[in-house]
């Protein structure tokens, strides 16, 4: 499976973020990847991986930033939340339910 977009449009900075995530999707083939602007000065990205089981915060964030640095500046500054949760995760995370189902933006 290859990273998706569930809502909105695809641009030039979320098309970067995904090409970078395919790299860990191809070592993480269970882990599930969407990437999508909330807003013009906002991109989410969610990672659902079983290997972030047991994982720290600090742990997972050691698995998938060293990719997202990668990233000209330009795209990292619009990153607004990078959400690393194993699947046990999402039905009790608040984050991942206003990933799911977010509030209208202002802009």
């Amino acid at each position: 499976m290859s990273p998706s977009v569930p809502r909105g449009k695809t641009d030039p900075a979320v098309k970067r973020i995904l090409e970078k995530l395919n790299q860990y999707q191809s070592e993480h083939p269970r882990a599930r990847i969407q990437v999508y602007r909330q807003n013009r000065f906002s991109i989410r990205i969610r990672v659902i991986d079983p290997a972030f089981q047991k994982l720290s915060r600090s742990e997972r964030a050691r698995m998938v930033w060293p990719l997202l640095r990668e990233l000209p500046d330009d795209t990292l500054t619009e990153v607004s939340m990078v959400l690393l949760i194993p699947p046990e995760e999402i039905e009790t995370s608040m984050v991942s339910r206003e990933f799911d189902d977010p509030l209208p933006s202002q802009f």
